[in-house]
């Protein structure tokens, strides 16, 4: 059990810091109260575990045999989220018509349980942690170390996201104005755009 202590702290570290995970659920909570970003929470707590799985089957090996294969995957995910973040930084820069709504979501951004659960895998991130876990689990006690790899992969970003999400909810009503909204989205347009240059040069 002492095996999985670390890979707990690089979840927690992984799933706590700023990330794109973080920055959306704190936006559609943000935008519309912590319910409203409770199916962004699912699909990312579902996409997270369907990764590791698929690592656990073979893909984490697959990458780690493949460096040119696993490096295009990051650059995908990386210039996914530069276009997300640029899109967002679009919206932050021009001001909003006063009949548009606010809530509505930047064109391409993930939405719901199967938009952010299909965002996993292209979230170079959420490889990154996976193919960590898989890796640090010897093939013999695979069947033995899975169910509590599957629970902290659970647990672990569930809490985080929902921490995320209830900052994000506290802060709605400020957020409801135009000015601090469009200076919040510019803030976490950047915070997207320095993880995917952090993501992509490593």
């Amino acid at each position: 059990m002492n095996e999985l202590a670390p890979i707990a702290l690089v979840l927690l570290t992984g799933a706590m810091t700023p990330g794109p995970n973080n920055l959306l659920v704190w936006r559609e909570a943000s935008r519309g109260g912590l319910r409203a970003a409770l199916p962004a929470i699912a699909g990312i707590v579902a996409g997270s575990i369907l990764l590791l799985l698929l690592a656990m089957a073979g893909v984490a090996g697959l990458l780690a045999g493949h460096p040119a294969w696993r490096r295009a995957l990051t650059i995908a995910g990386s210039l996914y989220l530069a276009w997300l973040g640029m899109s967002l930084l679009g919206r932050a820069l021009v001001p909003a018509r006063p009949a548009a709504p606010t809530a509505t979501p930047e064109r391409g951004a993930p939405t719901g349980v199967l938009g952010l659960a299909a965002f996993q895998f292209l979230n170079p991130k959420s490889w990154v942690l996976v193919i960590a876990a898989a890796g640090s689990i010897p093939a013999g006690e695979l069947a033995t170390r899975l169910p509590w790899l599957l629970l902290l992969f659970g647990l672990i970003p569930l809490a985080c996201l929902l921490l995320w999400a209830a900052c994000g909810a506290a802060l709605a009503g400020v957020l409801a104005r135009p000015l601090p909204r469009r200076c919040t989205d510019g803030v976490m347009a950047v915070l997207i755009l320095l993880c995917a240059g952090w993501l992509f040069r490593h």
